[in-house]
């Protein structure tokens, strides 16, 4: 009895027994009421149809052949102008000697039963005249009252069974969802698999936004613990080689070293080690934030045209002899985060770069196209295999690993998947192997 489908069922059954009950005493009260107001109508229907079959001649009572002494269970009693019974057969407990009231239909009690009675005074001249009295036997109560007793005990048990059946089938059917997150809540902490799901597929009620609340709740959650887990794996991976360079670097200097200049040269590798290790937490931070959707979007109105223009003369800088050249519209706008555009930006030239051949070149053109800007980065470097062209937006992966360490961590054109993801905008990348490659990148721009 303490689980809430047996409560609601034990509610529905004494509901029902007491609106039982309260249609006993209303049917009752109404009963009786219906039952005299019928009773007086009859009475005085059967009276009147009788006044005219009466008449008085010389003093003498004349009753015709259609005079009914026992129309409609009503018995008709004629009385002299003394009172005294003059014809008819009174009902068993009847009091023949009961006043006389003219016009008045009452009721009277007799031994062991009631009695409704009608007198109606019939007059023969002015002082002559007999009364026609009406007695309708009522009902016994006592009768009445237990037939409909036994007509409510056998109805009552089959509307309490109806009414607990149907409290059980719709308590059943509305709590099974919040059995079924129970039972989903009991599987993932008995496995710790947080890739299960309520999954409810129909109805629009409470117990289904309360599933789907939950299903919410656990797709976060999982994000929050693959990402979690991500972050973890990818530190200890990529955290191993700049710690091994320290620990051998400090190992070394403590054995070998011997003047200012090797103690010089250990302790710079050990800090462009450490920085690395810096830039690679950092950036591993700012990956999981944008997986866990924690990175807050500081959203303005940005002139892309513009940052376009400023980035691709800031990288261009000469390096490897490649050279960088642009065609940007003017008049682009975007609503969105400055700083993270401006990474997506920066990411694609350091990448097209670094995959560039020496005294080759980049090309970037900013164009619109209806209500999206695109934003598409050119080189003629060494190009990506098809088979790989997946692969380049997961992390730590480089197409090309024979290309000399310049200290890249191959998170670039992941984060920049999704900054642009999270702006509601694609990313895509066109290549062939040994001719160059090409990033395009569409991002919705400001009405």
């Amino acid at each position: 009895m303490n689980t809430i489908k047996a409560k609601l069922v034990l509610w529905f059954t004494v509901c029902m027994a007491l609106i039982a009950a309260l249609c006993l005493g209303l049917m009752l009260l109404v009963n009786e009421r219906v039952t005299r107001r019928e009773s007086y109508q009859i009475l005085s229907l059967s009276v009147r149809s009788n006044l005219s079959e009466i008449s008085i001649d010389d003093h003498t009572l004349s009753i015709s052949p259609d005079f009914q002494f026992y129309p409609n269970d009503v018995y008709m009693l004629i009385y002299g102008a003394d009172g005294a019974l003059l014809s008819g057969q009174a009902p068993p407990d009847f009091a023949v000697d009961t006043p006389l009231e003219n016009g008045t239909t009452r009721f009277v009690d007799g031994d062991g039963h009631g009695f409704y009675i009608l007198d109606l005074w019939i007059p023969s001249g002015w002082e002559d005249g007999v009364w026609l009295r009406g007695v309708l036997q009522s009902r016994n109560p006592i009768q009445m009252m237990s037939n409909l007793f036994t007509l409510f005990l056998i109805a009552m048990p089959f509307c309490i069974l109806c009414a607990a059946g149907g409290g059980y089938l719709i308590a059943r059917r509305a709590l099974a969802p919040i059995e079924r997150i129970a039972e989903t809540a009991g599987d993932i902490d008995k496995g710790n698999d947080l890739s299960r799901r309520i999954g409810l597929t129909s109805g629009s009620d409470e117990t289904r936004r309360l599933a789907d609340a939950f299903d919410h709740m656990l797709e976060r959650l999982e994000r929050s613990f693959e990402a979690e887990k991500q972050f973890t794996s990818d530190a200890s991976h990529e955290l191993c080689t700049p710690t091994s360079v320290i620990l051998a670097q400090c190992d070394y200097a403590e054995k070998f070293a011997e003047t200012a200049d090797e103690y010089r040269e250990a302790i710079e590798v050990i800090h462009r080690q450490a920085g690395k290790m810096s830039q690679l937490i950092s950036r591993l931070l700012d990956i999981t934030r944008l997986d866990l959707g924690t990175q807050k979007l500081h959203m303005d109105d940005i002139d892309l045209s513009e940052m376009v223009s400023v980035i691709c003369e800031e990288q261009d800088t000469g390096e490897r002899r490649i050279t960088l050249e642009s065609q940007i519209e003017e008049g682009i706008f975007l609503h969105a985060d400055s700083f993270l555009i401006s990474r997506v930006i920066t990411n694609l030239l350091e990448n097209a770069r670094k995959y560039g051949r020496d005294g080759g070149y980049i090309h970037v053109f900013l164009t619109r196209d209806q209500q999206n800007a695109l934003l598409r980065v050119e080189d003629n470097g060494i190009g990506i295999a098809q088979e790989d062209m997946e692969k380049i937006w997961q992390r730590f992966y480089q197409a090309n690993s024979s290309r000399p360490d310049d200290g890249s961590l191959g998170l670039g054109l992941s984060m920049a998947r999704q900054i642009v993801e999270l702006h509601g905008g694609v990313i895509f990348a066109e290549s062939r192997d040994g001719e160059g490659s090409t990033f395009t990148v569409r991002l919705p721009v400001k009405s």
